[in-house]
């Protein structure tokens, strides 16, 4: 039993360059990030002449419409993270080298050359914001992409069928330990009225993965002389664009409204449950919805919570994704309402497939990556 690699190849036009990565999802684990250890695999021509090949590491931050950028007006910020050349190489990295990079520094032969780039400790998550269903070309949000090119100099005007550029993923996965149950209480009192209305809300858990219903805990004891008339429950996704300084929204993702049990007379008491579940299914076509950092050709999906190391941990560029569950009291037009808010984390599990295991000789499966060699990779 041998490990067997998953490794995704992506060549130049010219096809003298070739990049292998063993995957395009990086975690972030608070405490760090997971590598990007890479192979370049170079023409035997290029090797002969000399020529100089770089590597980069970017994280393109777009914040407005790319169909409204006019008289030189541009939306979209890219941040070189990493610029390092790789050939001739200027460093040895035989004594570092990981275990995908031996085997394909086997499988390749001598003109491979092995690289590795580290995510700096504030880099922001991949998310990606929905666009409307009548916009056009690329969507807001943070994404990152390795690039390899051949150049003189590390800022040359790079050519397309010199250029390998393959996009990936900066994520992050659920923890494996569930915190503290979510649980708030409210009360509100009226002018020239006695007694108060008291809302407890209580969610079953603080973490749901993807595809979870939640169950919300609704307790409502009415000591006042008013009359509670139907009862709201929903979820709201929160974002936090940092670079604008109000750059805060909140969406809708699920909802639901009741009657049952309602009216809740003065002197009367209603424990009930309700359930709502977060998914992208009844929000397609909303605009402005944050969705996990995309690949093309994947399915996309709602973007996870981020967590922070601290609240004051943000990087400037990044986008804050947060989740709340959010239940009124109506009252009707006089009594006005009386709404709880709880926050939860929503997020992936971690998939226990990363690395596989299979009975192979190779011990390298190789997986063309066929896409247009552009940076929205």
């Amino acid at each position: 039993m041998v490990v067997n690699f998953k490794v995704f190849k992506k060549s130049s036009p010219n096809g003298k360059i070739a990049l292998y990565l063993g995957k395009r999802d990086f975690i972030d684990y608070l405490s760090g990030v997971e590598p990007i250890d890479g192979v370049i695999l170079l023409d035997q021509n290029y090797v002969d002449t000399g020529r100089k090949v770089w590597g980069q590491l970017i994280c393109s931050f777009r914040y407005g419409r790319e169909e409204d950028e006019v008289m030189g007006l541009n939306f979209q910020k890219d941040l070189y993270l990493i610029s390092e050349q790789l050939y001739p190489q200027t460093s040895k990295m035989e004594s570092n080298l990981t275990r995908l990079q031996e085997r394909l520094l086997q499988k390749l032969g001598p003109n491979a050359i092995p690289f590795t780039f580290n995510f700096p400790h504030s880099a922001p998550s991949s998310v990606t914001l929905q666009p409307g269903p009548e916009e056009t070309g690329e969507p807001c949000g943070v994404s990152y992409f390795v690039k390899i090119y051949s150049g003189e100099t590390e800022t040359d005007v790079t050519h397309k069928r010199t250029t390998v550029t393959l996009g990936i993923r900066k994520i992050q996965y659920a923890p494996t330990k569930q915190g503290r149950q979510p649980c708030t209480i409210v009360r509100k009192d009226f002018l020239l009225s006695p007694g108060e209305l008291e809302l407890e809300v209580t969610l079953d858990k603080q973490l749901y993965h993807h595809g979870e219903r939640i169950a919300i805990n609704v307790s409502v004891r009415n000591n006042s002389n008013k009359v509670v008339k139907k009862i709201k429950a929903l979820v709201q996704q929160g974002i936090d664009v940092v670079i604008f300084q109000n750059g805060q929204f909140r969406t809708v993702i699920d909802a639901v409204e009741t009657q049952d049990g309602c009216p809740i007379s003065p002197g009367s008491n209603l424990q009930k449950v309700l359930y709502l579940k977060p998914d992208l299914e009844n929000n397609k076509h909303r605009r402005g919805i944050a969705l996990d950092g995309r690949l093309k050709r994947e399915e996309a999906e709602l973007a996870s919570s981020t967590l922070l190391t601290s609240p004051d941990v943000r990087d400037s560029f990044g986008i804050v994704v947060s989740y709340a569950v959010k239940v009124k009291l109506y009252l009707g037009a006089l009594g006005g309402e009386l709404s709880a808010e709880l926050p939860f984390i929503f997020m992936r599990p971690k998939p226990t497939d990363r690395i596989k295991l299979a009975t192979s000789d190779a011990g390298v499966h190789v997986e063309n990556v066929q896409e247009e060699n552009t940076k929205e990779n």
